[in-house]
């Protein structure tokens, strides 16, 4: 590392100690415990580096193990009393369903080649570039634990498992095995997961992924949130992409791309807002209002350690956090997962001459026999 990279170095250090109360040496010497309140700064930094994130809640909580706090929909609230005969009795807007919740620890362990640091020397926002570096890929493996998170193992593979899959139970798992009434396309059992893949196309039960969604909101959904409006469909990539290829994938005039340009931009599914997440599972959909999505974490469980390692010419950042990923309401929520868009195949009308002939051919020799048999009958007479 560099002169001048190491008086940089040091002051992103000093100032990592004011941020949590401790001194620039502390942070090599031994893991420091953040404070809840640098610690709230610090999610809320996290949260707003990946825009999905923005959408779904960051809730610090006391205990390591408790029952979610739960948005559901309650039951209706107007009415009408005559107090002359009895007293206004009040009710619950907000529903709470027994669902719990279980932060366990988390790494996010990350290093930068002293190269790096110093070509970010050059640069007067030096330490907002290190600290932007450390959260945004906090926030992406957030969101990619949400989504393809399955277990937690004791110790992590990521060549085995490079979607984090093994790192913590996400938002689809926690659907899969706690509200498996709310899942199309697969069963789980113990921990493991079936396919039972949903076609889609021209002649099967779906025609297309619009008939799907609709059909889905009214099977999948309880019937409190099927009007709700804050109702997406999150989907990846590829998903809209076999939905929407088919409108550019062809010549057409002005006024026809206009209005295929118009659909594309609307990016509706089944007449519900579709919500292109990073890291979701290919053909699959997931149905629920995105403040119905959270991440827990202990409000005192987050630990920072920052070391020089000059043996391997690189500064290593180990942090950790007990986290949990939270459905606050299986009720307004569905999963849908392993869609096969695939036609059911005509016969061809070679195939169907075939079968008339032959169909003919049947009639003919049943004729054959009715015209022989009295012949057959007069010999014998």
């Amino acid at each position: 590392m560099k002169k001048e990279t190491r008086f940089k170095f040091n002051a992103y250090l000093t100032q990592l100690g004011k941020i949590y109360g401790v001194s620039a040496q502390e942070f090599s010497d031994t893991k420091v415990q953040i404070e809840p309140s640098a610690a709230q700064t610090l999610e809320t930094n996290i949260q707003q580096s990946a825009e999905f994130l923005t959408h779904v809640n960051i809730v610090p909580v006391d205990e390591q193990v408790g029952e979610a706090i739960g948005l559901g929909i309650g039951s209706t609230i107007a009415g009408t009393t005559d107090t002359t005969a009895k007293e206004r009795e009040t009710s619950d807007p907000i529903k709470l369903t027994k669902n719990s919740y279980h932060c366990q620890k988390t790494n996010y362990d990350t290093h930068l080649d002293y190269a790096k640091i110093d070509m970010w020397a050059k640069f007067t926002d030096f330490q907002t570039r290190i600290r932007d570096a450390i959260i945004r890929r906090q926030a992406l493996d957030r969101i990619m634990i949400g989504f393809n998170g399955t277990h937690r193992a004791d110790n992590s593979e990521r060549t085995k498992y490079p979607l984090l899959q093994d790192v913590n139970s996400g938002w689809l798992q926690k659907v899969r095995e706690r509200a498996p009434e709310h899942v199309m396309g697969s069963e789980t059992k113990d921990g493991a997961t079936s396919a039972q893949p949903i076609l889609v196309g021209k002649g099967q039960a779906y025609q297309n992924l619009d008939a799907l969604v609709q059909d889905t909101v009214d099977t999948a959904i309880d019937p409190e949130y099927q009007d709700d409006t804050g109702l997406v469909v999150i989907c990846g990539r590829k998903l809209l992409a076999d939905k929407y290829f088919p409108l550019v994938n062809k010549d057409q005039d002005n006024s026809e791309k206009l209005a295929a340009d118009t659909i594309i931009s609307q990016k509706r599914i089944g007449g519900l807002p579709a919500v292109r997440a990073p890291f979701f599972p290919d053909n699959a959909f997931f149905i629920t209002r995105l403040d119905n999505l959270s991440i827990y974490f202990l409000a005192d469980s987050r630990r920072r350690q920052v070391l020089d390692n000059p043996k391997r010419d690189r500064i290593e950042n180990y942090e950790s956090v007990n986290e949990d990923f939270v459905v606050e309401d299986f009720r307004g929520v569905a999963l849908v997962e392993n869609i096969v868009f695939e036609d059911v195949k005509e016969t061809s009308p070679e195939t169907k001459k075939e079968g008339v002939a032959s169909e003919n051919e049947v009639v003919k020799d049943e004729k054959a026999v009715t015209e022989e048999t009295p012949t057959e009958n007069k010999k014998a007479k």
